[in-house]
């Protein structure tokens, strides 16, 4: 292809959803400012195909240019800026630090969290050298000095995907979807308040439950909320759809790729069926990822994608391509399919002894009724994400947990703070173009605590 695939995010409109991740790192002591800044531009440069900006070619594509400016570090400040713009030294990344809180925000063109992940554990790494004057015992952590992994900066190509037939295909049983709250969340001043709420468990109390009970940390956390759901939803409601990400490069044979190239998994459950137990809803939700999940359903759906890409390459300036994307994009409108919840679980990543220092990790990105997964040392971490200030989904959440016997510790509500992303215009025939809008002028500056 002739764009990265790192570009094709930035096409997809942002009046209402921002496509940036926070990753949300809370320390077990307060954050000093100028170590962190040391360390996060000495983590930096082991991610190269991070440390980018955004350019125009002279077909109005989005490409990515390599940026050699210092990755800027804000203290405490009422506004973010965007990503791309000055005040960013025009990177798709910065780090915001505030009290024990580190947050990394990236634009999630470049990656997903599964991509992001380690930048960032590199990076706090790197910051406990600094502050601590100690080296971390975490062998699983990718050091500052250590070459990039075999295919780590690879792009997947449509000529991996293959052409065998999908040996099952999904036949949606038109699961609900929660059309009033996102109507209100987009459109509502009065109701709009995105935020999240976090949730700790300790891993093992997760991982027992699961091995006596046919799941998995995904599928028993796509369970454990499709059963909320069918505690407050009216009953004329029949089907309630859970849907989940799957990023398949270990199957292309590039297991260290950091693209955010992704298929979906649907998992739509009838009422009746959310009566049984739970070792049935896990055999039978385990059984619909592994199904989902094969090469040759995960390809299909990517062939698709790939298609649309292509489509994309072909249209021929800035305006036009951006009209082109958000009128075809195959995972918004209409044509899309959509579940009634999104779950996601990134898997379990090796901190090693960084753990140690880490209070809790989480992934925030925009979405509603949407739990982000993670785990670090022997905790797991949920994020609960919504559109509205509304507490009868995790009322709800909360009271499966304690009918299956799983303790749990919960805080918040807090605010999502995303950001959105500053990017460069066509110019026109008779004028000059400046790679960044005039309504961020002001050049990057050191913010201290």
């Amino acid at each position: 292809m002739k764009y990265s695939l790192n570009t094709f995010r930035l096409y997809k409109d942002e009046s209402i959803f921002s496509m940036i991740i926070r990753l949300r790192v809370v320390m077990k002591e307060a954050v000093d400012a100028k170590k962190l800044r040391s360390a996060v531009n000495i983590a930096i440069k082991r991610y190269p195909y991070f440390s980018v900006r955004v350019g125009l070619d002279e077909d109005g594509g989005y490409v990515l240019e390599s940026n050699p400016e210092e990755v800027v570090v804000l203290g405490r400040t009422r506004h973010l800026p965007k990503l791309g713009s000055r005040t960013v030294n025009g990177h798709l990344l910065f780090v915001h630090c505030e009290d024990r809180e580190i947050n990394f925000y990236i634009s999630h063109a470049l990656c997903g969290g599964r991509g992001a992940q380690p930048w960032v554990m590199t990076t706090v790494y790197q910051y406990i050298i600094e502050n601590y004057h100690v080296v971390p015992n975490a062998p699983a952590i990718r050091k500052p000095d250590s070459p990039l992994l075999p295919g780590e900066a690879e792009e997947p190509t449509i000529d991996m995907l293959g052409t065998e037939q999908p040996i099952f295909r999904y036949n949606s049983k038109k699961p609900a979807v929660l059309g009033v709250d996102y109507l209100n969340g987009m459109y509502n001043p009065f109701k709009r308040k995105p935020n999240f709420r976090l949730y700790t468990f300790a891993q093992k109390d997760i991982l027992s439950f699961v091995k006596s009970n046919d799941s998995s940390v995904a599928s028993f956390f796509l369970v454990v909320m499709a059963k909320a759901l069918d505690k407050v939803l009216p009953e004329k409601i029949r089907v309630i759809g859970g849907e989940t990400a799957h990023n398949p490069t270990a199957s292309l044979g590039l297991p260290h790729s950091h693209i955010d190239l992704l298929s979906h998994v649907h998992l739509d459950y009838t009422r009746e069926q959310l009566q049984w137990d739970m070792e049935k809803l896990g055999t039978m939700t385990r059984g619909q990822i592994a199904l989902q999940t094969d090469p040759s359903v995960s390809f299909a759906e990517l062939r698709k994608e790939f298609c649309f890409l292509e489509e994309l390459e072909a249209i021929h300036g800035q305006k036009q391509k951006l009209a082109y994307f958000n009128k075809h994009d195959p995972y918004a409108g209409k044509n899309a399919q959509h579940g009634t919840f999104i779950a996601n679980y990134t898997g379990w990543m090796d901190w090693g002894e960084v753990a140690d220092y880490v209070d809790s990790f989480v992934f925030i990105v925009e979405g509603h009724v949407l739990l982000e997964v993670s785990s670090l040392g022997d905790r797991i971490f949920l994020s609960f994400m919504q559109l509205l200030d509304e507490k009868k989904y995790t009322d709800a959440f909360e009271a499966v947990l304690t009918e299956l016997g799983i303790p749990f510790h919960s805080e918040g509500p807090f605010p999502k703070r995303l950001t959105k992303h500053e990017l460069p215009r066509e110019k026109a025939p008779c004028c000059l173009s400046a790679r960044f809008r005039s309504d961020d002028q002001s050049p990057a500056k050191d913010t201290k605590q």
